[in-house]
């Protein structure tokens, strides 16, 4: 019923159906939970008491406050809780606490000690019999609606404290110290007469720095637990803890090791199984046992030889001395070192030989071990070779025995290192370096040859290698470096130096040995790099047992010089060129020689280079590199990109130190200073070249004066006028001034043209024209006559008019354009005017008639005037003239 009001309060659709699920969803409908921990809560009077309370699913802040109270009635189920309670103390309420506990909450024996936003523990120092009851944590609520519980109530029993723990003395341990190695025991008494069933929780504990570590303990349960430092000693047996009678527990130590020296005490605590079958510690003691020092066992390994040494084959005697204070059954494990460093810790030294605690030797066949007394061991090592050389120590083991039947190392020690110095037997030999070919050039061959001489005291099993060294002269004040050019290993094996290594794979450095005793070194193409002095060092070497090699001696040769005098190089390039005279159109042509000197065997690589005239757009400012020519003869165009011309330059060599640079169908735009920039090569070995020195030659320049020629263009008819159909023949005639181009360097293209007006008031009208190529191409004719057009010379073309019609009269003329190369135009038009007015037969007579017409009435008029001055001056006296006289006289001359 209270689960659907609340329910129903809540006015939500998921609580709503709370009741239908509320055996299948009890949570969802459960309110504030306040828990403590399950009673009764069974303590020891006079220790801390912590009692926690937590609550969960609850609403509004998260941090919660809580109220303590305390009632002194016994717990019932069935009884609600007293309501004589007195109030302890409270999170939020300073006035909370009730009078009889201000004093013991004001002086903090009791406290509230809060562990997190909903949890809280209630602290008491030291809890009295009269704190015996019932306690009762409330919380206040923070919840839109009240629901769940806000209090829980835990009992709380005081018993009194019946523990008690003590220690007993160590048995014979006066004073108390102890050998390595010796057994000790601990003991210590515990007991509790508590009125509840409780369990004791025995722990041995060493204090050797600030911090108290477990050795062993016996647990509330009955189950013995080893501490972390000791858990292979307990599982071993060296580390025990027994219980005599019923309440005296003992800790046994067997082989006592100096890590057991400390302070030992016994911690005893007192546990109870709760309510909810967990074990609780109500309370712990502890007791100081002893104070036990561990005296170490006194080991002492030394060698009785000191630094010394041995002839090669001869044998090496080695004595390793052993003291100590300790007693009893025990025994001694030595082992013999071998290192070539004198720390003797150094984890790479090398076992020779070993015995054991049993006396068992180990095997090996040139050194032997053995055991002259109990405390001397002698090692003995026959046919020593200078590998032995090094550092020889022992180590020395205590061993005793355990009361299991296991050994146990109760002690070691390792001698201080002997220097043992194998001297071997030097062969007696000199060297002697000569430069059986020195060069005197640049690229010459170099030979050295190391020799063996005088060879003495060499036995069977020594071998000689050698090394080769240059060493760069410099000035007095600086320092000489040596390189290492080859070093040869004892099987003959060569290892070039890092920087000859590359010409060694070449074949350029060659390092061979064509006899016994003669070492070779050959530089093929000796360079400027080479120069300098050469020696070499011959190393004996001998055989040692174990099949390896040891350098035994050093002979270093006398130096040899290799040096030529040297010279500059010296490159000279002349450029020439071929043609004095150039016009646009024609080929250029120039040549580059070049000389050179203190070269040897140099070939050439050539550059043409121009510096244009006309701006660039791709190299405006810059010169412009237009074909090469390598050593090897393989031309290259550079930047030349002209694609009408893409075989327009050729590059090639005439001569060893010649060669021509040729440019057809030159144009304005290759106007300029032209050079050869020529690099001299040497041979470096190997099939490579070398870069000696490069050269400039000076300039040749292209410069157009003109644009072209100038030619002049006629046109001649032997009959101007023609009757109708008759046939017409009219030349176009070039004539060239100037400097005239090559016949095959120069193309013509002419067009025919007509004027259909003497007063040339009319636009042209095209015939024919026949272009560069010989192509005719003749205008559309709408008349009966017809026209060709050809060439009938080289300066010369006729047009000819086939059957001349009255739409053919008119000026005519021709139009000529002027090709260099086929691509560039040199002249612009040029033309000339001529009269063609063809006569029919009709009109024949028509002229002739206007002609005398014309010429009487000319004729008549000079006769008029004549006669009338002659009136007028000669005749006047006898001529009376009146007005009506003149009239007719007018009359007359009207007639």
């Amino acid at each position: 019923m209270l689960l659907s009001i609340i329910c129903h309060h809540l006015k939500n659709p998921f609580y709503a159906n709370c009741l239908l699920s509320f055996f299948f969803l009890p949570a969802f409908c459960q309110g504030r939970i306040v828990t403590v921990p399950a009673g009764p809560l069974l303590r020891v009077e006079g220790t801390e008491v912590t009692i926690p309370c937590n609550v969960s699913q609850y609403d509004g802040p998260s941090e919660q406050n809580f109220d303590w109270e305390f009632s002194q009635q016994a717990y019932h189920p069935q009884i609600s809780y007293a309501a004589d309670s007195v109030h302890i103390a409270s999170t939020w309420d300073l006035s909370f606490t009730s009078q009889q506990y201000k004093k013991r909450v004001d002086s903090g024996e009791i406290k509230l000690r809060r562990k997190s936003n909903d949890t809280v523990e209630l602290v008491i120092g030291r809890i009295q019999p009269i704190d015996q009851g019932l306690y009762k944590c409330t919380t206040p609520s923070t919840d839109a609606i009240v629901k769940g519980n806000y209090n829980a109530m835990v009992e709380v029993k005081v018993i009194a404290d019946g523990l008690t723990v003590s220690g007993l003395k160590v048995r014979s341990l006066s004073p108390r110290s102890l050998l390595e190695g010796e057994s000790f025991e601990l003991r210590c008494a515990a007991s509790t007469n508590s009125s509840e069933h409780t369990h004791l929780y025995v722990i041995w504990e060493l204090k050797t720095g600030p911090a108290w570590q477990e050795i062993l303990s016996l647990t509330h349960e009955g189950k013995f637990q080893p501490g972390p430092e000791y858990e292979e000693r307990y599982q071993s047996g060296d580390v025990r803890l027994d219980t005599v009678a019923n309440d005296i527990y003992r800790l046994s130590v067997s082989q006592a090791l100096p890590m057991d020296e400390g302070a030992y005490r016994c911690r005893v605590s007192e546990w109870v199984k709760g309510a909810d079958s967990s074990w609780q510690k109500i309370q712990e003691k502890s007791v100081d046992i002893a104070d036990i020092v561990i005296q170490p066992t006194v080991l002492g390994v030394f060698l009785t030889r000191s630094n010394m040494s041995v002839n090669m084959r001869d044998s090496l005697d080695l004595i390793c001395n052993i003291t100590t204070d300790r007693s009893g059954i025990f025994e001694v494990e030595v082992i013999w070192y071998f290192s070539e460093s004198s720390d003797s810790t150094l984890p790479d030294a090398r076992v020779l030989l070993s015995v054991d605690r049993d006396s068992v030797v180990s095997d090996s066949t040139l050194v032997s071990l053995s055991h002259v007394d109990r405390n001397s061991y002698h090692l003995l090592v026959r046919d020593v070779g200078t590998e032995d050389s090094g550092y020889y120590f022992c180590q020395a083991s205590v061993w005793v025995l355990q009361h299991n039947g296991s050994w146990h190392k109760v002690v070691e020690r390792t001698s201080a290192p002997v220097s043992v110095v194998v001297m071997a037997l030097e062969p007696d030999y000199q060297v002697f370096l000569n430069a059986s070919k020195a060069p005197d050039f640049s690229e010459d061959p170099t030979e050295l040859e190391c020799r063996i001489l005088d060879v003495q005291n060499a036995e069977a099993n020594v071998r000689f290698t050698v090394s080769w060294y240059y060493r760069l002269p410099l000035r007095s004040d600086d320092v000489v470096i040596d390189e290492l050019l080859a070093t040869m290993d004892t099987d003959w094996t060569l290892v070039v130096g890092d920087r000859n290594k590359r010409r060694a794979q070449n074949g350029e450095i060659i390092f061979s040995k064509p006899t016994v005793d003669t070492f070779s070194l050959r530089i093929q193409w000796t360079s400027e790099t080479d120069r300098g002095d050469y020696y070499c060092i011959i190393s004996a070497w001998s055989r040692q047992r174990n099949n390896s090699w040891v350098k035994i001696k050093e002979v270093v040769s006398t130096p040899v010089s290799i040096f030529w005098p040297m010279q500059d190089y010296a490159l000279t390039v002349e450029a020439v060129k071929l043609k004095p005279f150039f016009m646009a159109g024609h080929t250029f042509e120039m040549t580059c020689k070049v000389s050179s000197q203190n070269i040897k065997s140099p070939r050439y690589s050539v550059l043409i280079t121009a510096e244009k005239l006309l701006a660039d757009q791709s190299n405006p400012n810059g010169t412009t590199r237009i074909i090469s020519l390598n050593q090897d003869s393989v031309v290259r165009r550079e930047d030349w990109t002209d694609q009408a011309r893409v075989d327009g330059v050729v590059l090639e060599k005439v001569e060893a130190n010649e060669f021509r640079y040729r440019m057809y169908q030159t144009q304005i735009s290759d106007a300029g200073l032209y050079r050869c920039v020529v690099t001299a090569w040497s041979p470096d070995g190997g099939g490579m070249w070398r870069e000696a020195v490069n050269g400039l030659s000076n300039p040749i320049q292209i410069d157009f004066q003109t644009s072209g020629p100038v030619f002049n263009i006629s046109v001649h008819s032997d009959s101007p006028t023609v009757y109708r159909g008759e046939l017409v023949n009219l030349l176009c005639i070039i004539a060239i001034e100037g400097v005239t181009p090559e016949p095959g360097d120069m193309s013509f293209d002419v067009s025919w043209f007509a004027v259909r007006s003497f007063a040339l008031d009319r636009a042209p009208v095209f015939l024919a024209s026949l272009d560069r190529k010989g192509i005719v191409t003749q205008a559309k004719r709408n008349w009966s006559s017809d026209v060709s057009l050809e060439r009938i010379s080289p300066m010369e073309f006729r047009l000819r008019i086939y059957g001349c019609e009255d739409q053919d009269f008119g000026n005519h003329y021709c139009s000529n354009k002027m090709f260099a190369f086929f691509l560039y135009w040199v002249l612009n038009d040029c033309s000339f005017f001529f009269s063609l007015s063809p006569l029919p037969v009709l009109n024949a007579f028509k002229y002739p008639l206007m002609i005398g017409i014309g010429l009487a009435t000319l004729i008549g008029l000079l006769s008029c005037l004549i006669g009338y001055c002659s009136s007028r001056w000669c005749c006047k006296k006898e001529v009376q003239e009146t007005r009506r006289e003149r009239r007719r006289l007018m009359s007359m001359e009207m007639d």
